[in-house]
């Protein structure tokens, strides 16, 4: 084998087996093909007997070349899994590499925008676009991202099958985990607005948002029409559509929503990804606080 043959093989079980997002995909095929580069490894069994050293040698290396804290952590957990593949292939139960930790990254918090901000930022996608349906089309999307919890991707990954959306959805997330989100009245009447005014054909397989030229739409083209949106408006650069789902989950959680039922919504497969929703929300109301009380204004 070669180390082209390894990578070749590392990307089908990624992305067959593991079902990981593309874009994981081609973070740790990057890592790989990094560390079989310079080590010139060509071989499960070689891989499978690397050393913490080795590992140690290849992040000090990466850091070398400007690498950050969470870009090291990454890579690290990259490198990882596929030292515990390259075992697993190999027949080796080497338990060394695995065990180096990475560097401490400390979570941030996410930025929710508010209610009037999220509904402000879908208006204006819609009323800003060249073209009525990519208006309608984005507008759409964002719609499922505030109203419904979606990650883009798992928007853009919708078709034709699932038309016309009812009451609830079957939404397939990350690692292929299957949830069942609500689906507001608003939310299906923008996205049957959309489809009405789509100038494609809509075949059951095909997937529901198309770009201009008919092909699939990318999550780049909903990214700068909402950055068109969030300048018009002044909002501040954290104001992405992901923020929607962000603003999704601080506003259920705000109302009232058990963190259990706010986990199976945003299909997170930890309770601890879900928590961090109460900490934004402490600090919402830190911040609500401050603005408002007067000994703090003086």
């Amino acid at each position: 084998m070669s180390a082209a043959d390894l990578l070749e093989e590392w990307r089908d079980y990624l992305t067959i087996s593991q079902r990981r997002s593309p874009h994981t995909v081609r973070a740790y095929s990057g890592a790989a093909a990094r560390l079989l580069g310079r080590l010139d490894l060509g071989q499960w069994s070689e891989v499978a007997a690397l050393s913490t050293r080795d590992l140690r040698a290849q992040l000090a290396h990466r850091r070398a070349e400007g690498l950050g804290n969470a870009s090291a952590a990454r890579e690290l957990s990259a490198l990882k899994a596929l030292c515990k593949y390259a075992a697993e292939k190999s027949g080796s139960q080497h338990p060394a590499a695995p065990r180096l930790r990475g560097p401490r990254v400390p979570k941030g918090l996410p930025r929710p925008v508010t209610p009037d901000e999220a509904i402000n930022m879908v208006a204006l996608v819609d009323e800003n676009a060249t073209q009525d349906w990519t208006g309608k089309r984005d507008a759409a999307v964002l719609l499922l991202m505030y109203g419904a919890g979606l990650r883009i991707a798992e928007a853009l990954s919708l078709r034709g099958e699932h038309m016309p959306l009812e009451q609830t959805l079957v939404v397939k997330g990350k690692g292929g985990k299957e949830r069942v989100v609500p689906i507001l009245p608003v939310i299906r009447d923008a996205v049957s607005t959309y489809l009405e005014e789509c100038p494609y054909k809509l075949a059951p397989t095909d997937p529901i948002f198309r770009g201009v030229k008919g092909g699939p739409l990318s999550p780049g083209m909903v990214q700068r029409a909402t950055l068109r949106a969030r300048t018009i408006l002044g909002l501040p650069k954290t104001a992405t559509p992901h923020a929607l789902r962000h603003s999704f989950a601080t506003h259920l959680l705000g109302a009232g929503t058990d963190l259990r039922s706010l986990q199976e919504l945003l299909g997170h497969a930890s309770l601890g990804s879900t928590q961090i929703y109460t900490k934004v929300d402490a600090a919402t109301l830190l911040e609500t606080y401050r603005a408002a009380h007067p000994r703090e204004r003086d």
